[in-house]
């Protein structure tokens, strides 16, 4: 299922960040996670991006994230 929101906040010396959905559930990705055409270093706390929730061993996260600016 893909969701649109908002990244929150991103740890970038560790490599990974948050992003709240527009319906306000905030999901961990991992630089791992991103679409081939994000780079993570490029990814910005405000930036509106979709994704798709992918289960993990310590619940739903955010994968193939994307730019929602279609970048």
């Amino acid at each position: 299922m893909m969701l649109s929101g908002t990244v929150k906040r991103i740890h970038s010396d560790r490599g990974f960040g948050f992003i709240t959905a527009d319906d306000g559930t905030d999901f961990f990705f991992h630089r791992s996670g991103l679409d081939w055409s994000l780079e993570f270093d490029d990814l910005r706390a405000g930036e509106r991006v979709t994704f798709d929730v992918e289960p993990s061993a310590k619940g739903p996260r955010a994968g193939r994230v994307r730019a929602l600016s279609g970048r």
